[in-house]
């Protein structure tokens, strides 16, 4: 019973479908009907004329939008344990040639425009310290925390006045989404660019990045071919992004896999080290009681303790989490 991550979750049957059906003869690269569709079609879902192009990981969706908005010579602000520090191998100093990721604390792996202003105050505005040129920020966190619409207009409003652009990686974006209950815009307004999250939630290996800012969207495609993300078969890619979109099947999968979470969430109780707004459980667990659970067959990865704490443990949910397992995992978690 693997509740190790989203990642390692099936590919829903609707995108499977979808894939079948784009297996016709059509244009290369991006120039097929179904990659010619995106702009218009996360337009709709997002209410607001934007450009989408496809790439195949997040990390890439994460690491072209942050060279397309910062120079060499520049910094990115972002959270210390942001997926952009500490899990993407030196990805996004690879492709901006070079840009330094400025580090910023905050409970929850959350950012506030109080914690950047004295992050950035000691900056002198000089050629000898580098300067910052982007804000990045994860919607839902590393730690499953999500940022409400205000928080997210204030963190679009601190970028606006010193004239950063905003980038969003939405891994779990459409978890966020759910959450929250509001419209897609409303999650990420201000930004200049949204790394849409679909392999995590249903999809096989097709990520979006979102380009509000008209301006951004020729230079990223040059980017992206020039990075070997520009896909022969991309109409392969395209598919998987529609077919989540159709129907809001995207939000209807978050849902599925914030409901598993909220369900063990309940049995927590005190143990848990974080609200949980969305499709990951961060829970205190001794070293004993990890291995009384995976006795029972449940797999999880361990990870750091917090301060006084014998042991932790993080727990992810997914669109097809068995309800079966879950309630099985919640009613251990329950017992220990």
């Amino acid at each position: 019973m693997r509740f190790f991550s989203d990642n390692a979750a099936s590919v829903h049957p609707r995108v499977w479908e979808a894939l079948k059906v784009a297996d016709a003869p059509d244009s290369a690269y991006d120039g097929d009907a179904l990659s010619v569709r995106l702009d218009a079609a996360f337009s709709a879902a997002f209410g607001v004329e934007c450009a989408a192009l496809w790439v195949a990981t997040g990390t890439a969706a994460n690491c072209l939008a942050l060279a397309a908005l910062c120079p060499p010579h520049g910094g990115i602000l972002c959270h210390r344990e942001a997926h952009i520090e500490v899990d993407e191998g030196g990805a996004p100093g690879f492709y901006t040639h070079g840009a330094k990721l400025l580090l910023v604390d905050g409970e929850g792996a959350k950012l506030t425009p109080a914690a950047l202003a004295a992050a950035v105050a000691p900056i002198r505005d000089d050629v000898h310290q580098v300067q910052p040129h982007a804000l990045s920020l994860t919607q839902a966190t590393e730690y499953g925390r999500v940022y409400a619409p205000s928080e997210i207009a204030a963190l679009a409003g601190f970028a606006h006045e010193r004239g950063l652009g905003l980038h969003i990686d939405g891994a779990r974006f459409a978890n966020a989404v759910a959450h929250l209950g509001c419209s897609p815009i409303e999650a990420c307004k201000g930004a200049a660019a949204l790394s849409f999250g679909c392999v995590k939630n249903g999809g096989m290996n097709a990520e979006a990045l979102v380009l509000f800012d008209p301006g951004l969207a020729d230079v990223v495609r040059y980017r992206r071919k020039r990075a070997g993300h520009l896909q022969s078969k991309g109409r392969f890619a395209a598919a998987q992004l529609l077919a989540m979109l159709e129907g809001d099947l995207w939000l209807a999968n978050a849902r599925a896999a914030n409901a598993a979470a909220q369900e063990i969430a309940s049995a927590c109780g005190e143990r848990l080290l974080h609200p949980v707004e969305a499709n990951e459980i961060f829970v205190w667990l001794d070293p004993a009681e990890a291995a009384a659970l995976r006795t029972q067959g449940f797999d999880f990865y361990d990870w750091p303790a917090p301060p006084g704490k014998p042991g932790a443990a993080r727990l992810v949910t997914s669109w097809n989490s068995d309800p079966a397992q879950v309630a099985a995992l919640a009613a251990a978690i329950r017992n220990l």
